[in-house]
């Protein structure tokens, strides 16, 4: 699922068509804790929505996004292999590749929210689930116009990151906070387009140099 597509139906994402739907909808296949010490517990699913960092939280079989269905598919197959086949092994580490994505953005986001003082709040305004609500529907068309403005002028997300409808939530708490408009002009500074796009000229000239002289 493209930006414009959840982002255009995000009056179905936060209402309750969504709710009753989730409601309905049983996860096709439960989530993998990995061993996750604390399943005895009570606390599988919620450990794992914070290891995998789910893009649409509230697709409850977490294959809605287009990126969310590969992490997942990635885990169901790999799961269903021997752990000591080379199959298993690559896939295991394209998990983890894309985990690593998804936690880098996280903690570019949670760099920029301590440098705004919420350094003992910066993991609760990030904490996103499927249990999780805007606070203010009427602060949406503006949490929306944010997030297009960070992926458009800043690099706080990687080139090839197709939005998350995760960080939508959080942008709308930053408002309720008054702190968002705040928070892009951080993400400007500490992660400028024009500084990045820079570095990519600069690398393909030195690419286009290396191949003439070879």
């Amino acid at each position: 699922m493209g930006l414009s597509d959840w982002l255009g139906a995000w009056c179905c994402a936060c209402g309750c068509c969504r709710r009753e739907r989730a409601a309905a909808l049983p996860e096709k296949e439960p989530l993998v804790s990995n061993n996750n010490p604390y399943a005895s517990f009570g606390a599988t699913q919620s450990w794992d929505e914070e290891k995998n960092l789910w893009s649409a939280p509230h697709d409850v079989s977490h294959t809605e996004a287009d990126d969310d269905r590969v992490l997942y598919n990635l885990i169901v197959v790999r799961d269903r292999l021997d752990k000591d086949s080379e199959e298993w092994q690559k896939l295991n580490y394209d998990i983890y590749t894309l985990r690593q994505l998804r936690r880098e953005v996280r903690n570019r986001w949670k760099r920029i929210l301590e440098d705004l003082g919420f350094q003992k709040e910066a993991d609760t305004l990030l904490s996103v689930t499927k249990r999780s609500i805007v606070s203010d529907s009427q602060n949406m068309s503006k949490a929306r116009e944010i997030l297009l403005k960070l992926s458009e002028e800043t690099t706080i997300f990687p080139t090839s990151w197709e939005l998350s409808e995760r960080y939508l939530f959080v942008v709308d708490r930053l408002i309720a906070l008054d702190a968002a408009d705040e928070f892009f002009r951080i993400a400007s500074v500490t992660y400028p387009k024009r500084l990045h796009m820079a570095k990519d000229e600069d690398q393909l000239k030195t690419d286009q140099c290396n191949s003439t002289l070879s």
